[in-house]
């Protein structure tokens, strides 16, 4: 049987356990479409950060509550009103080099409660509905696999308020495609895309009809990745995330290193040996 999940009070997000070593975070601003101020992002790398290192988590389902929106995105009214994108970010008293150095800090912290969900240890699927703009699309570029809904309206959004998307998408989303063109197309135009090119570009695996039915999907794939060895699991996705900003020479050497260690563990005789005799491996809580 799983731990207990145990997690901190929030305020922003909900967590749920919805089958063995799984857990659901929903983004929970509905009546703002889910749309992120200062407070939330932290919290958002709280939440995963928890849920990085618990026993009681082998995969996670990241969605966004309400009928409306995955999210929005920045709820740029907020922003306005402090961080980064305010009026007096750059504070008027200080000297150019001074300023710039403030907001490049507050850029850093932003960007690593982003990148929290990317380095979660566990695997995590974003299951998207409605309006997945801006922000939406710097968060699931950091999910190692993307589900939606066939409502899903995706935009990188941030050249229509002035600026270059500067907390993943213009990095990750290269990457995550393969498709320069596209993703020149989309990122110059801050244009609407539905689910079906997503679906034809790469950027989600599947489509569903319905947030329901997708969120059941994200929950069935992330129940059948909890029961695998959360050994095999984990080092999975870290090589594969290692691979990809690497040669292939250096994933290999990495591979070896990695390996050296985790081929010790004893889920490898213990799934052979269920696999030989048809039934379904128990591994101990990582």
């Amino acid at each position: 049987m799983a731990p207990t999940l145990e997690m901190p009070e929030l305020q922003y997000f909900n967590v749920s356990s919805p089958a063995e070593y799984v857990a659901h975070v929903e983004i929970n601003r509905p009546d703002k479409l889910n749309s992120f101020f200062q407070a939330m992002w932290h919290e958002l790398r709280q939440v995963f950060e928890t849920l990085s290192i618990s026993p009681a988590v082998r995969a996670i389902v990241f969605s966004g509550a309400g009928a409306k929106a995955f999210t929005a995105g920045l709820d740029v009214q907020a922003a306005a009103q402090s961080g980064a994108l305010a009026a007096n970010a750059g504070d008027s008293n200080l000297d150019g080099a001074r300023a710039a150095t403030l907001i490049r800090r507050q850029l850093r912290e932003f960007q690593d409660c982003i990148t929290a969900i990317e380095r979660c240890e566990k695997p995590v699927i974003c299951v998207l509905h409605g309006y997945t703009y801006g922000l939406g699309v710097d968060m699931l570029t950091c999910a190692d696999v993307r589900i939606c809904s066939d409502d899903t309206r995706f935009s990188v959004k941030e050249v229509d308020i002035g600026l270059a998307a500067d907390v993943g998408t213009l990095s990750r989303l290269p990457k995550v495609v393969g498709h320069y063109s596209w993703v020149k197309d989309v990122c110059l135009t801050a244009r609407v895309f539905g689910a079906e090119e997503a679906l034809r570009v790469g950027l989600v695996s599947a489509v569903y009809p319905g947030k329901a039915k997708a969120i059941e999907e994200g929950i069935r794939w992330a129940s059948m990745v909890a029961s695998k060895s959360p050994v095999a699991v984990q080092g999975t996705k870290e090589l594969l995330n290692w691979s990809r900003d690497h040669s292939v020479h250096e994933g290999l050497r990495y591979t070896q290193i990695w390996n050296g260690a985790a081929l010790q563990s004893h889920d490898i005789p213990l799934a052979m040996q269920a696999g030989m005799k048809k039934r379904k491996p128990t591994f101990e809580k990582l």
